[in-house]
């Protein structure tokens, strides 16, 4: 798996320091399920281990595993009183660390002479791939605990002493029992420091409320070579583990070229001990480090985030300048090695909670399954790509070396790895478009990185269009990020040459999309996915907006700030998503009253950020204003406090200490309300509807619109809203309703009707049992709305309270009337059985706010 592949990158001394130094601070407690644990009761016995605190039972002897005296271990102690405590932390699904009283692990030890190749059961210090064990279900209540070294099952010699056998003919030796105890320590790990649980919404398929991360890059750990970023998002044995420095950063940070260069000190020094200190990173400004560990997601999520879209990176030209490297520079190899990691880190954090699909990290393919995920009160991940080739399509001297083949085997390849949302290029022109571009001495990099890419500079003239269109000079609240690292890459390790000098003012790339970049967003398009035209020039983002309007399709997103002004009233008119660079609060608010005004109000509104965050993009740093960030402060939706962060010895505070790590975004946006008050959180928290809506019209759902101006109601429903219908076939045959909860409503054309609306009310168990109509233009069985109540003699019976029920259909359903001062007031449909009982009937209308 690639989470083992690089344990400790030849860090073993800093990790060791780093790991006693940590172990320090540990306070053996009394060991209780963690509080978010409780999911685990359904879980695999096996799942269900992970953070509890255990004696271990020799199920042949009947006695408990304690330490020996001499290093090792044996089953001796009569009860569990007396037996070793282990924490149990998890390290992959149904794999543990055996973490023990004294902070140390058991761990299978060194051969014992003679006994040939089986090797004795002892403590360590450290954990490590010899203290890795996998716990298999053995039956009711008994478990086989074999070594992930070398798969040998752990067992009991006649003894009682532990050691190694042979997993399948062991027998009753190697068969245990857990039973919980007290005094285990607390395994070393990053703090969230929120107090609360997220909140649930229900239905699950109805409206959610969150906020999204439209553009991040959380697997970066592996591009350019995975030898450029510092840490790791998570790691099997944890934070102390995960969180350490480069080994060219070593012994006192001086020798980090890149780092310094990036943090914009080349003479710079830093302390290169991660956890437990943190004294110089994680660092708003700096971008070799890592900031996305898993803990510090998790507080985001906790605090109210519920998409994230991970984009996997790479930068074929900078892995292969930059002197240390451990993986491949190919680009797709690297989407591919980064698509295998999120899957893993997904059951990474599904074993910390007690088995596969309990953790809070979630992988979605498609909006109705998201949605599930976030009003379960879990974080939505959608995975995207934003590569300089992508499927190889680089350009050399204007000759492509991709063709429409390879592009549509590569398409359904990345779309197979749960892939669905893309940019088509990112720092150089390609064979599919003209990019962007960089300007000022980064540009200068750049444009020399593209000729030694392409064969050619950037072909740019003076823009033809308004001010706010131009690729060398961004102009807006919004310019791209000058701190981009790949960007300062180049600049620092590709010498500039001669690189053309341009006229001041706008200059746009006049290389626009080509006919493969065309192919490949219609192929796009055809797929559903999302399209997402930053980092293009400007010529040939106006050809991808082009084909968007020409489908008439929503599925487009700008993720980060790198579209010109011009394009948001496109994205927002297809019913798009905007989410600009999230940098500092003040610039972001400044970006929101900008954008806010240009929404289309056709469609659901909600507003995003891109983090850019885990080496590519420069954070917020602090404001330093009057009106700070106060500590604590609750989630939008009141369900979280949240503290000041603690990662080891480190406490954050973002009035001090800027966006450091990602785990303060919520700070972040508290931060934002401090400066433009509760409205933009609003905005914020409408996000996740928002983008799910725009993702929905992308997958065929239709928008919404008033409709069933002329219908007339059968025993199955009104037009398009039939009984029994789940969400998803009402979503796709009537399309996107106003509001949704229980009761989804729709409007009706015409102006008799402007006031008026059709409601389907879902059951408990998600099907329409109930159609309602206050439109005047809808009938059943010959009543409509707004005529007189006498009209019902005949057709209906008198339930009391204004309320009819008549006109038996197939399957039971019964026409519904509600009547009022003497008028029809609505007309509806409801199945057997919400029809056959009046209380029952009467509680489905209340939902659809008709009576």
């Amino acid at each position: 798996m690639a989470l083992g592949a690089a344990a400790t990158h030849g860090r073993n001394g800093l990790i060791g320091a780093a790991l006693a130094l940590a172990l320090a601070l540990i306070a053996v407690v009394p060991a209780v399920a963690q509080t978010q644990r409780s999911s685990a009761k359904k879980a695999s016995p096996r799942y269900a281990l992970a953070g509890g605190c255990y004696g271990l039972r020799s199920q042949s002897l009947g006695r408990f595993v304690a330490k020996d005296g001499a290093g090792g271990y044996s089953a001796s102690a009569g009860n569990v009183s007396g037996a070793e405590p282990f924490r149990m932390q998890a390290t992959d699904l149904g794999s543990y660390l055996f973490f023990g009283r004294q902070a140390d692990f058991l761990a299978v030890g060194s051969p014992v002479v003679p006994l040939g190749p089986q090797s004795s059961v002892e403590s360590a210090p450290g954990a490590s791939e010899a203290a890795d064990w996998r716990v298999d279900n053995a039956g009711p209540g008994a478990f086989r605990v074999v070594s992930l070294k070398d798969g040998k099952a752990l067992a009991v010699a006649s003894g009682g002493e532990l050691t190694l056998a042979d997993a399948a003919s062991a027998g009753d030796s190697a068969a245990f029992s857990f039973q919980r105890t007290e005094g285990c320590p607390v395994y070393p790990e990053v703090d969230t420091n929120a107090v609360g649980k997220p909140l649930r919404r229900k239905p699950r398929y109805g409206e959610t409320r969150g906020f999204v991360d439209a553009h991040m890059h959380m697997m970066a750990f592996e591009f350019l070579g995975g030898s450029v970023h510092c840490g790791r998002p998570w790691h099997r044995y944890g934070a102390p583990y995960a969180l350490v420095d480069c080994a060219d950063h070593q012994p006192n940070g001086c020798a980090a070229v890149l780092e310094n260069v990036l943090y914009g000190n080349p003479a710079r020094c830093h302390d290169p001990v991660g956890w437990p200190t943190f004294k110089d990173w994680p660092h708003h400004a700096s971008l070799t480090h890592e900031q996305s560990y898993y803990k510090w997601l998790e507080r985001a999520w906790r605090g109210g985030q519920r998409v994230f879209v991970n984009l996997f990176v790479e930068n074929k030209v900078l892995c292969e300048l930059y002197p240390l490297k451990r993986n491949s520079c190919d680009e797709m190899t690297s989407v591919r090695l980064q698509a295998q990691d999120i899957h893993d880190l997904e059951d990474y954090i599904d074993a910390q909670y007690g088995g596969p699909g309990k953790g809070w990290f979630r992988i979605v393919t498609n909006p109705f399954q998201a949605r599930r995920v976030i009003n379960s009160g879990k974080l939505a991940v959608v995975l995207g790509i934003e590569v300089s080739e992508p499927f190889g399509c680089r350009v050399y001297n204007d000759a492509p070396l991709c063709d429409r083949a390879g592009i549509n085997n590569g398409l359904d390849e990345v779309y197979r790895l749960g892939v669905r949302d893309m940019e088509i290029i990112n720092k150089f022109d390609n064979a599919l478009a003209g990019v962007a571009g960089d300007y000022g001495s980064t540009g200068v990099a750049v444009n020399s990185a593209n000729r030694y890419e392409t064969g050619k500079y950037w072909q740019l003239q003076p823009c033809d269009g308004p001010p706010d269109e131009s690729d060398k000079e961004q102009i807006g609240t919004y310019t791209h990020n000058d701190d981009d690292l790949v960007s300062s890459g180049l600049e620092t390790f590709l010498p500039s040459g001669f690189a053309p000098v341009y006229p001041t003012g706008p200059q746009c790339n006049t290389r626009g999309l080509t006919s493969l970049g065309e192919h490949l967003i219609r192929r796009m398009i055809a797929k559903k996915m999302i399209v997402d035209p930053d980092h293009l020039g400007v010529l040939a983002r106006k050809q991808v907006m082009s084909l968007i309007d020409a489908a008439r399709y929503s599925g487009v997103v700008s993720s980060h700030s790198w579209s010109t002004p011009d394009v948001i009233p496109r994205i927002y008119k297809r019913g798009g998503f905007v989410a600009p660079y999230a940098g500092s609060s003040d610039d972001f608010v400044e970006a929101w009253r900008d954008i806010r005004p240009k929404r289309s109000r056709r469609y659901f509104f909600g507003f995003g950020y891109g983090a850019d965050m885990n080496g590519f993009g420069a954070q917020g740093g602090p404001r330093g204003a009057p009106n700070p960030v106060r500590y604590p402060f609750k989630s939008f939706d009141g369900g979280v406090t949240l503290q000041r962060q603690t990662s080891g010895q480190r406490v954050f505070d973002i009035n001090s200490d800027g966006v450091a790590h990602y785990g303060l975004y919520p700070d972040w946006i508290e931060d934002l309300r401090m400066i433009a008050g509760r409205r933009i959180v609003k905005d914020m928290a409408r996000g996740s509807e928002a983008y799910l809506q725009t993702w929905e019209r992308a997958v065929g759902v239709p928008p919404v619109r008033c409709r069933y101006a002329h219908a007339h109601f059968t025993p199955r429903g009104l037009s398009k809203a039939h009984l029994g219908y789940g969400p998803r076939r009402l979503l796709k045959r009537a399309g996107q309703p106003i509001r949704r909860s229980r009761a989804w409503r729709y409007c009706i054309r015409g102006r008799r009707n402007r006031k008026a609306k059709v409601v389907a009310v879902f059951t408990r168990r998600g099907k329409v049992g109930l159609v309602v109509s206050t439109g005047h233009t809808h009938e059943a069985n010959g009543v409509a709305g707004g005529e007189a109540a006498g009209r019902l003699r005949g057709r209906a019976a008198a339930l009391g309270g204004g309320l009819w029920k008549g006109g038996t259909g197939r399957g039971g359903t019964q026409f519904v009337y509600g009547v009022r001062a003497g008028r029809v007031r609505f007309v509806a449909v409801a199945s057997r059985s919400v029809a056959g009982s009046r209380q029952r009937l009467r509680r489905y209308l209340r939902l659809a706010k008709v009576r």
